[in-house]
C-alpha cells in the first residue's frame, strides 16, 4: 500500500494533476492525497452507486483536508471521511464555502466562499448540483457538520465549513445529543488512539426537503451515522465503534459496533453495504 501510494504521488507530480472533484478516490491519477483518509486505502462500497454522486477531495488553502462523497441529486453528503486532529484553538469560520467544480469543472479546484464565487461569475447559478447558504436560511434546520470542525486543527477546522460537508440537521439533535457524542469521541481519540479514521454520513429521506420558491432544494435526511477505526503507531486496529441518530427532536444517539452499523445501513440499500473499513477494522 505504501509503495503504491508513493508511486501515485510521483506520477501525479509528473503529470501536474490537480483537482478536487475526482472520478475515483482510489485512482492515483486523480488526487492520491484523497485515499489517505480511508483506513488502508479501503474506500467503502456504501454509496458508490448513488446517482449523480461526486467524489470531492476537499481542498482549502492549497492543500487537502478530508474527502466527501456528495449526492448532487439530494444536495447532501453521503459521507465525509477524515482523520481526527486535536484542536489547536481558533474560532468558528464565518464563511460558508461551495465547490466551484460542481458548477464548472474548468473552475478553480478549491472551495470558495459562495458569496464571492457568485460575484466572480455574475448570472451563473451555483446551486444546480449543490446546496447554497440561502437554502438553509430560515429553514428551521441547522447546517449540521458531518465532519465536525471540533475534530480538527486550523486550517482543516476552517475547511469543514463547506456546504458539501453539512446536512439539514434538527437543531435539538445538533446542539445536544450529537454534539455531546462528538465531544466524547474527541476524548476517546485523543486519549486512546494514535490515529483515528472516521466516516460520518447521512441517510436521505424518501421525500422530506427544504423547499425554496416551490422547489425541492435540500433533502432532509432521516438518520445521521458515524463510524470510527482507531489504530496504534504501527497502523494496527485497536478499537472501533459506530453510532446512529434519528434526525428528529428525539435527541438520542444509539451506540453500535461497526458491523451493526453495516446491518443498519443495509436496510436502506438493495446493494451489499460491504466493509466500511479495511477488514472491518479488525486486527
Amino acid at each position: 500500500m505504501q509503495t503504491s501510494v508513493a508511486l501515485c504521488v510521483l506520477l501525479s507530480l509528473l503529470s501536474l494533476v490537480h483537482a478536487d472533484v475526482v472520478a475515483h478516490f482510489e485512482v492515483c491519477f486523480d488526487v492520491p492525497e484523497c485515499v489517505q483518509y480511508f483506513y488502508q486505502g479501503k474506500v467503502p462500497e456504501w454509496g458508490a452507486a448513488t446517482p449523480g454522486a461526486a467524489r470531492l477531495c476537499q481542498r482549502f488553502k492549497n492543500r487537502y483536508h478530508f474527502a466527501t462523497l456528495y449526492d448532487t441529486s439530494h444536495r447532501i453528503a453521503v459521507y465525509s471521511a477524515y482523520h481526527f486532529q486535536p484542536s489547536n484553538g481558533g474560532g468558528r469560520e464565518k464563511r460558508w464555502f461551495v465547490e466551484p467544480q460542481l458548477v464548472n469543472m474548468a473552475w478553480q479546484a478549491e472551495m470558495k466562499d459562495g458569496y464571492w464565487l457568485g460575484k466572480d461569475h455574475p448570472g451563473v447559478y451555483l446551486g444546480e448540483r449543490q446546496a447554497l447558504n440561502e437554502d438553509y436560511t430560515h429553514s428551521g434546520f441547522d447546517r449540521g457538520h458531518l465532519n465536525p470542525n471540533g475534530h480538527h486543527a486550523v486550517p482543516s477546522r476552517n475547511a469543514t465549513f463547506t456546504l458539501t460537508n453539512v446536512v439539514p440537521q434538527n437543531p435539538k439533535l445538533n446542539q445536544n445529543a450529537w454534539r455531546i457524542y462528538e465531544s466524547q469521541l474527541t476524548d476517546l481519540f485523543r486519549d486512546r488512539c494514535s490515529k483515528a479514521y472516521v466516516l460520518v454520513g447521512a441517510v436521505p429521506s424518501a421525500d422530506n426537503w427544504i423547499v425554496k420558491n416551490n422547489v425541492k432544494r435540500v433533502n432532509i435526511p432521516d438518520y445521521l451515522w458515524n463510524a470510527y477505526c482507531c489504530v496504534d503507531n504501527n497502523d494496527r486496529p485497536i478499537l472501533s465503534g459506530a453510532a446512529t441518530a434519528r434526525n428528529t427532536e428525539d435527541n438520542w444517539v444509539e451506540r453500535l459496533s461497526v458491523d451493526e452499523l453495516g446491518e443498519f445501513l443495509q436496510q436502506f440499500s438493495n446493494q451489499p453495504v460491504g466493509e466500511l473499513f479495511h477488514n472491518s477494522c479488525r486486527a
